[in-house]
């Protein structure tokens, strides 16, 4: 996380991500898929490159520290429908022919991992990522919610904030920002910058300079 250079907001407004967390979580309790249209073998697409730009534009620059982080703050996974919590909901939607047993687990499928152009069929070397860690959410912004707001964050289906990736891709990345790590299949970059854009900006979390630099320079570079 970069050095601190300007106090934080003394107040946010209600992060819009939250409000669309609910209403996905809510549609998905009642058997609807989580975005308009036919099920989908990714999370919900990231605005395109202009509008990412001009959310970007939009991103506080300044404090960033995850001092007092704790995982625990942000409860996941939990119940979407059913049997099924919010990880055994993201293998289903993020695989190919995924079958589950009666506790939702997926007993087979094929998935792809984007971060690093790899494919499974054990659901178990898979982790889902939070595209937007919870420590830089913390971090950025995070710690001034309620638990009842990081718990909807850490669980959103209605923005392209979790998907199933390779368990190695997926501790490789960590806690890191793009000015730290980027997929290393360079075909996913300008999906994973305007996907990280897209949730700072619905949750109205800040970017630090480097983080800013990096995601431009693959909006400029990948997209």
């Amino acid at each position: 996380m970069s050095t601190p250079t300007t106090a934080p907001p003394a107040s946010r407004r209600l992060p819009r991500g939250l409000r669309r967390a609910a209403a996905a979580l809510l549609l998905a309790a009642l058997g609807a898929p989580a975005a308009a249209g036919a099920a989908q073998a990714l999370p919900p697409a990231p605005p395109s490159v202009a509008d990412a730009r001009e959310q970007l534009a939009g991103l506080h620059v300044g404090y960033e520290d995850n001092v007092g982080y704790d995982r625990s703050a942000f409860t996941h996974w939990i119940t979407v429908s059913g049997t099924c919590d919010t990880r055994e909901t993201v293998l289903k939607r993020d695989g190919s022919g995924v079958t589950t047993d009666s506790s939702c687990r997926a007993t087979s499928g094929t998935w792809r991992s984007v971060y690093d152009d790899t494919t499974s069929t054990d659901s178990s070397s898979l982790d889902i990522d939070h595209v937007v860690p919870l420590a830089e959410a913390w971090g950025s912004g995070a710690n001034l919610w309620t638990d009842a707001e990081r718990r909807a964050f850490a669980n959103d289906l209605a923005v392209p904030q979790l998907i199933a990736v390779s368990a190695s891709s997926n501790r490789s990345k960590s806690d890191q920002d793009p000015g730290e790590w980027q997929p290393p299949a360079s075909g996913w970059r300008c999906e994973y910058a305007r996907s990280w854009i897209e949730v700072k900006y619905q949750y109205d979390l800040e970017v630090d300079s480097r983080e800013k630099t990096a995601l431009t320079g693959m909006l400029d570079t990948d997209c």
